[in-house]
């Protein structure tokens, strides 16, 4: 029988990147299924996806227009006046089917509107949580779906009865069994110089850019010895200022005699993982699960403006572990240099602590996740085809 997965989240890569490794997993253990993703309108959504493929066919996708919740007067009517279209929206791509369908709430503010679609239509729901404190939106869809997830453990204070806790999940395209050198030679950096990973996520993150480059131009640079591979993001406009921070960073590092690989987007974050001996990044849940999956030493900077600090919370698991540390960004480059920088450069300095961390991690369980979700996924009994097939208003 003929199933239909719908996986509903979008508005980052730490929506979608999870969501593409379950959906692997799943059509490796049933390829007639069909898969289909409901993401945001947000460009990063469309440039991930549209990259992608699923066993060798391109991502079938529709974009929603649902917008995030706000108590803010602009934004609440942002959210109020394009809900009832998201919806809508998300009722045909399950109306489409083929039934039964199947909602994969991967959270966020995409996930919501189609798991009203899915109450609509009494199509299951099964929702995966990826953040140690779950949004609004996460909490509100866990009420309606029959099975909860969580592959984050869940921050003090914040747990939730009958949410089953699983390990990370983590993209085929963020692991590699290549070796270290081999992936250093793929950005065209020294086999065997050791390498320092930058990272703010698919979006970039501006002030770990000034902070890297701060820290290239110091004398005597903390840098020395190394070699980065550095994910600058995207500008966020189009001033010649922001045109211009990869140059800078590029600059930066040459002046300060460090090769340097930068670049706006990592296409194979496998093998950048795969190259690094410590990593400076945000703590999204998607880049810890890679962290963890890759055994790689993290210094996690949290994106500084959630109100719960859920990154911090992501980054737990893996402090305590012995495997990371946490920086406070103080959305000001002099502070972070004053905060951050001495203790990124006595990692730097330290390969035995490197060593250390490394082995601390590599006594973490494995980073399956997205095979336990596809698992569940293909035990649940799915409903009758009729009860998906709900007729939309006229």
């Amino acid at each position: 029988m003929s199933r239909t997965f719908v996986f509903a989240g979008g508005g980052t890569g730490g929506h979608i990147y999870p969501a593409l490794a379950i959906a692997h997993e799943l059509l490796a253990r049933e390829p007639g299924a069909r898969v289909r993703f409901a993401v945001s309108r947000r460009p990063i959504d469309t440039q991930i996806l549209s990259r992608e493929t699923l066993l060798g066919q391109p991502v079938q996708f529709e974009t929603l227009p649902a917008q995030p919740f706000g108590v803010r007067p602009r934004a609440l009517y942002r959210f109020i006046t394009n809900w009832g279209a998201a919806v809508r929206a998300g009722r045909v791509i399950i109306r489409e089917g083929p039934a039964p369908v199947t909602v994969v709430a991967m959270g966020g503010f995409v996930a919501a509107p189609v798991v009203q679609a899915a109450r609509v239509h009494k199509c299951p729901v099964v929702m995966v949580n990826l953040d140690a404190v779950p949004g609004k939106a996460n909490r509100w869809a866990a009420r309606h779906a029959g099975r909860v997830l969580t592959a984050a453990p869940l921050a003090p204070g914040h747990a939730q009865p009958g949410w089953t806790q699983i390990p990370p999940i983590v993209r085929p395209q963020a692991m590699t069994r290549r070796p270290k050198p081999d992936c250093r030679a793929a950005f065209d950096l020294d086999p065997d110089t050791p390498t320092l990973l930058v990272t703010g996520g698919s979006q970039g993150a501006g002030t770990i850019n000034s902070l890297l480059e701060h820290l290239a131009k110091q004398t005597p640079t903390p840098l020395a010895g190394w070699q980065v591979i550095h994910q600058a993001g995207k500008p966020r406009d189009a001033s010649p200022a922001a045109a211009s921070e990869i140059d800078r960073l590029r600059a930066a590092y040459a002046a300060a005699g460090v090769r340097a690989w930068v670049n706006e987007f990592i296409t194979t974050m496998g093998e950048a993982w795969g190259a690094a001996d410590l990593a400076i990044s945000r703590a999204g849940a998607g880049s810890v699960a890679e962290a963890w999956c890759s055994r790689v030493p993290c210094v996690f900077l949290p994106y500084p403006y959630h109100k719960d600090q859920h990154q911090k919370h992501n980054a737990r698991v893996l402090v305590e572990a012995g495997g990371a540390i946490i920086a406070t960004d103080h959305i000001d480059t002099k502070r972070n240099a004053a905060d951050a920088g001495p203790r990124i450069a006595a990692l730097l300095s330290d390969a035995a602590k490197l060593v250390h961390m490394r082995a601390a991690l590599e006594r973490l369980g494995p980073a399956d996740g997205a095979t336990r979700v596809a698992e569940t996924l293909l035990a649940e009994r799915p409903l009758d085809a009729s009860m998906s097939r709900t007729s939309l208003p006229s």
